[in-house]
């Protein structure tokens, strides 16, 4: 596995019985790294603040995700600036040593799981996955469905299933 592009190791030993807060943001050249990973055009920042406490399965970490950050068009590549803001809960539990060993039971939290090894955990790359999930899979610009229509792609409407099986019912019903 190679290392993050956005590691913020925190250490297992720091986190005391009761809350603890930690903020991170990445540096100029970890947000380029970042970008080129997700296929952004650009990360202008990138900055997670985390509440972290032990449990009895591992560490809960809740806590607020900020990015703004340039995407592109799926369909022109035209530049799209988005904002991410995003509260988040993560449960950092031990890496299971065997396959065979017992399932982590999810609480009624709704955390998601990172698992870690070592007396470690990585905040950079938590709040870096953090950030990619919250991401349109599909950004498209204001002219992408001009551009799609100038194609020749139809839309949703045009391609509907109704509206390809609409001369059928016409056939039907004159035999």
């Amino acid at each position: 596995m190679t290392d993050p592009e956005f590691s913020r190791p925190h250490r297992l030993d720091q986190i005391g019985a009761g809350e603890s807060e930690v903020r991170i943001a990445a540096e100029d050249a970890e947000r380029a790294a970042l970008s080129r990973r997700f296929g952004l055009k650009a990360i202008d920042t990138l900055e997670a603040s985390y509440r972290l406490r032990r449990d009895a399965q591992g560490v809960v970490a809740r806590g607020h995700l900020s990015a703004r950050l340039t995407q592109a068009c799926v369909v022109t590549g035209d530049s799209l600036p988005a904002r991410v803001e995003q509260d988040f809960a993560i449960r950092f539990v031990p890496e299971p040593a065997a396959q065979g060993e017992d399932e982590v039971e999810l609480t009624e939290d709704e955390c998601d799981t990172v698992f870690y090894t070592g007396g470690t955990i990585d905040l950079g790359e938590a709040a870096a996955e953090t950030m990619a999930l919250e991401l349109d899979p599909y950004p498209r610009s204001a002219r992408a469905a001009e551009v799609l229509r100038d194609a020749g792609v139809k839309s949703e409407e045009e391609a509907a299933p109704v509206n390809a099986l609409a001369g059928l019912k016409d056939l039907l019903a004159k035999k």
